[in-house]
């Protein structure tokens, strides 16, 4: 028995994989159980494992061989149809990804928007409400009256009335809040002063102060302005 028809079955099996170095190896006339031997010893070698197709290349394979089988005439829109195919799978992805996700813009809260007014502040505009109140219950109106005015300006924040970044003082949110609320104009500008007096002055705070802040939140928190009159 002669090692050609063999080398012929390994050359067939792993075209990528030369037989040249098998027979650089072995013997010239080896007898039938000898060749057959060595030759399962040389396929079981790493370079001829690893030349072996894997699942995703045959799987590659039988769609490349599909979209060939797709030609008509002179075949030129199978690429066409590949493309098309392609385009719908990214849309399909991109889909799928929004709707279990959602939009970044929606589903990520931006670092800046736990900054009020230069402090890190986590609380909704609700949970300000009810922490001022508490503490006008203490009588602490200092405290009252900052997390009131914090209140308004974290309310306005949700309703995207107002714009809040890390550097937005009490006077620049009365400011923005007074464009989309200009009937409130002069109230708002007088507690951005009563809150830089009681929270950077540290001036007395006074339950008339507070009350005229509870005052003027419960009407911001109730009014909706109309935007296309706003004074922007």
């Amino acid at each position: 028995m002669t090692l050609s028809p063999l080398l012929a079955a390994v050359h067939a099996w792993l075209p990528e994989v030369t037989p040249r170095a098998v027979v650089a190896e072995v013997p010239v006339a080896p007898d039938s159980d000898q060749a057959t031997d060595w030759l399962i010893d040389e396929l079981s070698k790493a370079p001829y494992q690893a030349a072996r197709p894997t699942l995703f290349d045959r799987a590659s394979k039988a769609f490349t061989d599909w979209l060939d089988s797709l030609t008509v005439g002179d075949g030129n829109w199978a690429p066409t149809v590949l493309y098309a195919v392609l385009i719908v799978l990214v849309a399909a992805a991109v889909i799928a990804a929004i709707l279990v996700y959602g939009l970044p813009r929606l589903n990520r809260k931006s670092r800046h928007d736990d900054l009020l007014f230069g402090d890190a502040e986590y609380r909704t505009a609700a949970q300000l409400r009810d922490a001022a109140e508490q503490a006008a219950g203490r009588e602490d109106f200092a405290n009252a009256i900052a997390d009131m005015f914090r209140s308004v300006a974290r309310g306005l924040a949700e309703r995207t009335l107002v714009s809040m970044t890390p550097g937005t003082t009490a006077h620049g949110f009365a400011v923005q809040a007074a464009r989309v609320l200009p009937a409130y104009r002069a109230e708002l500008e007088n507690s951005a002063d009563i809150f830089d007096l009681v929270r950077y002055a540290r001036k007395p705070a006074t339950r008339e102060q507070y009350e005229q802040l509870r005052a003027l939140e419960a009407r911001v928190r109730a009014v909706k302005p109309d935007l296309a009159e706003a004074d922007l």
